[in-house]
């Protein structure tokens, strides 16, 4: 057992080696108790954060607890359903958590600043742009972003859907070296140890895959949303990029300190090689799908089995309304989805040209952009 223990030490502190800037999410289960913002662990963990501040390391928080802080200021019962209610709701708490983190790093003599994002701020690219540098300029003053989704105006459609996946964009947009995810549990179990007294800790995953995010509960608790699977798609995006990931029980004291002096706490989960350029990134996991197209068995192995473009010919259905330049899905003939990518013809023109040759987009058309519907260089392909 110590011998097991030993290895798994060193195999954290080869990890962590030359790791600097670090993304650091806090679930509102870390910071809440009932609903109620739980300032004895916020001033806990933000002293374990000037402590990395302090040692080299540039910490950037993802935080929860807008909405479960201001569901404890308004006396609710429960979490509010509606988005007008969350809206509402995390304008009070946002307030609220903000001023914890500020008056508590303080006592340290550091800056904090806050940064709210919806998806539309990653999936357009000037705006995609525009918070890379404002992150890189606040790392380069020495200021500790704090960043949440922006309750108060996010809606459905532009919604991350968690601050794991949240997070997760965050890590690859500033380049970081490492994700730790902090949550109520020990980490990734071989089943859920809500229902069975006997399920095992998984101190490292080499790769996700499908078996790997069954081992998980959709469910989350009461004040959280994404449950384990959020995280573990979390990381599978964070991952893809070459970054590691660490999911760990954000309610232990010294938490921070100890993972980052490569003790094996929770989960650790290796990065994929090789790793997706940055532009592949951000269409597999930063862009929404505005369509479907559903292609044959051919095209199927063309893409996955030797890198190809995908060409009109191989498309036997469009499904939506997009433009040129849309993202969409890619749907093999047994309806999985099998990637996406940015197409170079609108929903309307695609239908038109499907199932013919290159050759004859002009002629049906009366114009041609390019041979491909999607250009290979445009597309990413999943692994699984």
């Amino acid at each position: 057992m110590k011998e097991k223990a030993s290895k798994l030490t060193d195999q954290r502190k080869a990890v962590l080696k030359g790791v600097k800037k670090i993304v650091i999410k806090i679930g509102s289960a870390v910071l809440t108790d009932k609903g109620i913002l739980h300032r004895p662990v916020v001033t806990r963990l933000v002293d374990d954060l000037a402590y990395l501040k302090k040692k080299g390391f540039q910490p950037v928080v993802v935080s929860s607890g807008a909405i479960a802080s201001g569901v404890g200021k308004l006396g609710l019962s429960r979490k509010p359903v509606t988005i007008p209610q969350k809206q509402a709701v995390a304008a009070i708490g946002q307030g609220r958590l903000m001023y914890a983190y500020e008056e508590a790093f303080d006592t340290h003599g550091l800056l904090v600043a806050q940064i709210l994002l919806t998806r539309d701020d990653l999936t357009n690219r000037q705006r995609y742009l525009n918070a890379k540098n404002t992150l890189t300029t606040l790392l380069d003053w020495g200021i500790i972003p704090i960043i949440n989704e922006n309750d108060t105006v996010a809606v459905d459609e532009i919604k991350f859907g968690d601050n794991d996946n949240l997070s997760a964009l965050i890590a690859h947009l500033i380049d970081s070296d490492l994700l730790i995810i902090l949550t109520d549990t020990e980490g990734l179990f071989d089943r859920d140890p809500r229902e069975d007294p006997k399920a095992c800790l998984i101190p490292v995953v080499e790769h996700i895959d499908g078996e790997v995010v069954e081992c998980t509960s959709k469910r989350s608790g009461q004040w959280g949303l994404g449950g384990m699977r959020s995280k573990i798609m979390a990381a599978r995006k964070v991952t893809a990029s070459g970054i590691p990931v660490i999911v760990t029980n954000g309610r232990k004291s010294g938490v921070l300190r100890d993972v980052l002096k490569g003790k094996p706490l929770g989960t650790l989960f290796l990065p994929e090689r090789p790793t997706l350029s940055r532009r592949k990134h951000w269409i597999a996991f930063a862009l929404k799908s505005k369509g479907e197209l559903i292609i044959d068995e051919g095209a199927q192995k063309a893409l996955i089995g030797k890198g190809k473009s995908l060409l009109p010919s191989g498309i036997v259905e469009v499904r939506g309304r997009f433009g040129v330049g849309a993202c969409v899905a890619i749907v093999g003939p047994l309806g999985r989805e099998i990637g996406k990518g940015l197409v170079n013809y609108s929903a309307a023109d695609i239908h038109k040209i499907s199932g013919l040759k290159s050759s004859e987009i002009e002629h049906r058309l009366e114009y041609k952009h390019s041979d491909e519907v999607i250009h290979r260089d445009n597309m990413v392909i999943n692994k699984d």
